[in-house]
């Protein structure tokens, strides 16, 4: 057993294993009884987003980046991470605007001929085979921020909504990337058909998509795609925040959407937890993940606590996951494209020492905001 408390004096320690007994304690007694069971857990974790995996890959040396994923992914030697929640392509934390099949303005490619994850090669895909070496049980989410320019009015990774033409191109697109990642050692647990579809910025990659149009690409073209590739991820529709759970009503109402779909994935930046509890009792046979929840320099007061708040209000609502944003940022919140420019990483790498004296250090006090370095 391992135990923090609140300023972080004491973080990760050690403590006696605790011991179950039939005479009770005269303060706090906790009651289990495995014959009452709930929903079962997939874990715990964050999004190695571009951003992560490039400071990971780049701004850390080989020491450093593996006790820093032994932190975080190592079940016996740090806190075991168990999920993570990949962005397809560029995300508002990523070094550039990419996605898997870029075509200059005006042109398109339906038939997926220029499909390619070399960009993910060089440093995204090295840090995922890191920490499933540690991991072998961490269960990887696909998403995308937005499809390729050419598949959206837009013309554009920015912006706009998914032409009709391209329903069954983006089908393609999301096969490809689950049997690409696979092939190069990354198996794909689940994919969620869009970031949340009902926020679409001005200044980094996105696509707006209402609850029918979800409906019928999953319904006749991403459900049977990959019924047809033989593919075992998940697919989870929505991504997207409490307040708007009228979204993933509408698609599980389909009966014939709802066959391809193991449920919700859901946000908590708008609403309230209770929502989970109300999509649990509608459809009780569909499951529900908590897959995004960014800390940022907007939180203030007792910061583990609200971070613990969270994970217990997720879990007694029917979650089977908790994903934070970031795995990693750095001392300024970067590299971002655009976006939040104080979201805070699960870990902070300050860039600004030089990795040549081999001083870089690493912040795990990301509860408290503060910097404590460990330097190797």
């Amino acid at each position: 057993m391992v135990e923090s408390n609140e300023d972080l004096q004491e973080s990760l320690q050690e403590k006696p294993v605790l011991q179950f007994g039939s005479k009770r304690a005269p303060s706090l007694t906790i009651i289990v009884d495995d014959a009452v069971r709930y929903q079962q857990i997939d874990g715990f974790g964050a999004s190695l987003t571009d951003s992560s995996a490039w400071l990971l890959s780049r701004k850390l040396g080989g020491v450093q980046r593996q006790a820093a994923l032994e932190m975080l992914f190592s079940p016996s030697k740090g806190i075991g991470l168990s999920v993570l929640r990949q962005p397809m392509g560029a995300s508002d934390f990523a070094l550039e605007d990419y996605s898997y099949d870029d075509m200059p303005p005006a042109e398109s490619d339906p038939r997926l001929a220029k499909f390619s994850i070399d960009h993910d090669r060089a440093y995204i895909l090295p840090i995922l085979r890191e920490a499933l070496g540690l991991n072998p049980n961490l269960k990887i989410i696909a998403t995308p921020w937005s499809p390729p320019g050419w598949m959206k009015t837009s013309d554009s990774m920015i912006q706009g909504a998914l032409l009709r033409s391209a329903y069954a191109p983006l089908a393609g697109y999301f096969v490809r990337h689950v049997q690409s990642y696979e092939e190069a050692g990354v198996p794909i647990y689940a994919v969620t058909p869009q970031n949340e579809p009902l926020n679409v910025p001005a200044d980094y990659p996105a696509m707006g998509m209402t609850a029918v149009e979800q409906s019928v690409f999953l319904r006749d073209y991403l459900g049977p795609a990959f019924h047809d590739a033989k593919l075992k991820s998940k697919i989870m529709i929505f991504d997207h925040n409490w307040d708007r759970i009228d979204f993933p009503i509408k698609i599980l109402s389909d009966p014939k959407a709802a066959e391809f779909t193991a449920g919700t994935a859901i946000h908590c930046y708008g609403g309230n937890v209770t929502a989970q509890s109300e999509l649990h009792n509608r459809f009780p046979d569909k499951e529900i993940w908590l897959t995004a929840r960014s800390g940022g320099e907007w939180q203030k007061g007792k910061l583990l606590e609200q971070q613990v708040r969270l994970i217990i209000g997720a879990m007694r609502n029917w979650a089977k996951s908790v994903v934070l944003w970031n795995l990693v940022l750095n001392q300024d919140h970067q590299p971002y494209m655009c976006g939040c420019t104080n979201c805070r990483g699960v870990i902070t790498v300050n860039d600004l020492i030089s990795p040549a004296r081999g001083e870089m250090a690493i912040d795990t006090d990301n509860a408290r905001g503060k910097q404590a370095p460990l330097r190797k």
